[in-house]
């Protein structure tokens, strides 16, 4: 096999590690980067001139591109990248964030992506992202729990396990976080950069759950963590990457992209040029050279996918259903909303036999449109092959995702394989 299962405990365990100290995109960026540290990547400066041999990142806001590019690498040494994204959704702090309303202090949040919005209701939030000094100094920060959404009691709403809970997104989803007429969320987070609240010159902040990680189940098989859409694949691309050969026939890249919950079109989403821009400047080609090494690359985009639910398996494809601990899905759809062919499909396959892990097909119920990810964009903007993969999730964009504990390391394990050159 090329590259051995990791142990699905202690895989799971250093996964629990990752998204804990991951609560917005910015520190998922920050925490790749320090784990790459410790490999002994170097960061380099996008302002700066290159020299990319060698085991090198960057970093563009929440977004983080790194390579393993071969002494013998030429201009047309072709790619295998993981692609995936640091995001998730959410809620993110608006301008002027601190409300007063009939006693209460609350949060001025705007809602972010597509969450599962009852399952933010009645948890311990917090609030994580950056700050942005006068100076123009970035400031990662974050409160611990200090948020929570309330739900109506059902004694003021008796028929509400009748018709379900509806929320109006700017009526219903304002946290509160103090009582009376005093305290203010820009002096909170200042404080924990060691500034005060005049001294914040803009921010990019979000929410997270704040309850950890955690095994559950029989024999311990089930896991359950906020943000596994999609820090399940950030992490099995890094982990992957750190093992990847430093002679292979081909540059290994890991690509973590921000805004992918939003649609992508940013400077450090898929719709941008940040992947282009990198993977020009580590070919150092000609725009022809470059064009030859993209003919020749691949891309596995990692992203999670649905496991079938036992309560609505009406909403699944009556012919395909994939099982959480069954291994990860290799991700099909006829409108392009994934990029998997035939040629993605047989890699993948070889992928997981070489290293030795079970894959299951994921496709839509035709009533019932999938989503997308980045490998499309990647697919259409670059010419790369492209293929989609991913852990089985239940309750995906809840505040709380569900996953199998072997599920996480088989993936780790196929896209090592796949930077190995299965």
């Amino acid at each position: 096999m090329d590259g051995a299962v990791p142990a699905p405990a202690d895989h799971i365990a250093d996964l629990a590690d990752f998204i804990t100290a991951s609560p917005s995109s910015y520190h998922a960026a920050a925490e790749v980067a320090r784990r790459l540290d410790l490999a002994g990547f170097t960061r380099l400066d996008e302002a700066a001139g290159w020299e990319s041999t060698g085991r090198c990142y960057v970093v563009r806001d929440g977004a983080v591109v790194a390579w393993v590019r071969p002494a013998t690498a030429g201009p047309i040494t072709p790619f295998r990248i993981i692609g995936a994204h640091t995001d998730s959704p959410g809620f993110k702090l608006k301008p002027r964030p601190t409300l007063t309303a009939h006693g209460w202090l609350q949060a001025g949040v705007e809602v972010y992506g597509g969450p599962l919005l009852n399952s933010w209701l009645d948890r311990e939030l917090e609030l994580a992202g950056r700050l942005v000094d006068r100076d123009g100094r970035e400031h990662l920060v974050r409160t611990g729990p200090f948020l929570r959404i309330p739900q109506l009691a059902i004694h003021l709403d008796r028929s509400v396990n009748d018709k379900g809970v509806t929320l109006d997104q700017q009526r219903h989803t304002a946290p509160v976080f103090g009582v009376g007429d005093h305290g203010d969320i820009l002096e909170r987070l200042a404080a924990g950069a060691g500034l005060v609240a005049e001294d914040v010159a803009g921010y990019d902040v979000l929410t997270a759950d704040t309850q950890e990680p955690r095994r559950f189940g029989l024999d311990d098989s089930l896991f359950a963590a906020g943000r596994m859409d999609n820090l399940v694949s950030v992490h099995a691309g890094v982990v992957a990457l750190v093992d990847a050969p430093d002679d292979a026939a081909h540059v290994s890249v890991l690509a973590a992209f921000d805004h992918e919950e939003l649609g992508s079109e940013s400077r450090s989403g898929a719709s941008g040029p940040l992947l282009d821009g990198v993977l020009t400047r580590v070919s150092g080609g000609t725009a022809e050279e470059v064009r030859r090494a993209y003919a020749g690359s691949w891309c596995v985009s990692a992203d999670t996918g649905h496991g079938i639910h036992p309560n609505y398996p009406e909403r699944h494809d009556p012919a395909n259903h994939p099982v959480l601990g069954a291994g990860p899905l290799l991700k099909i759809n006829a409108k392009q909303r994934y990029a998997t062919d035939a040629h993605g499909a047989a890699l993948w396959a070889r992928a997981c036999e070489r290293a030795g892990v079970p894959w299951q097909e994921f496709v839509s119920n035709n009533a019932v449109p999938c989503g997308s990810t980045i490998g499309p964009l990647t697919a259409t903007r670059l010419g790369i092959r492209t293929v989609d993969v991913g852990v089985p999730l239940l309750s995906m964009h809840s505040a709380r995702e569900l996953a199998h504990v072997n599920d996480p390391a088989a993936l780790t394990a196929a896209v090592r394989a796949f930077l190995a050159g299965a």
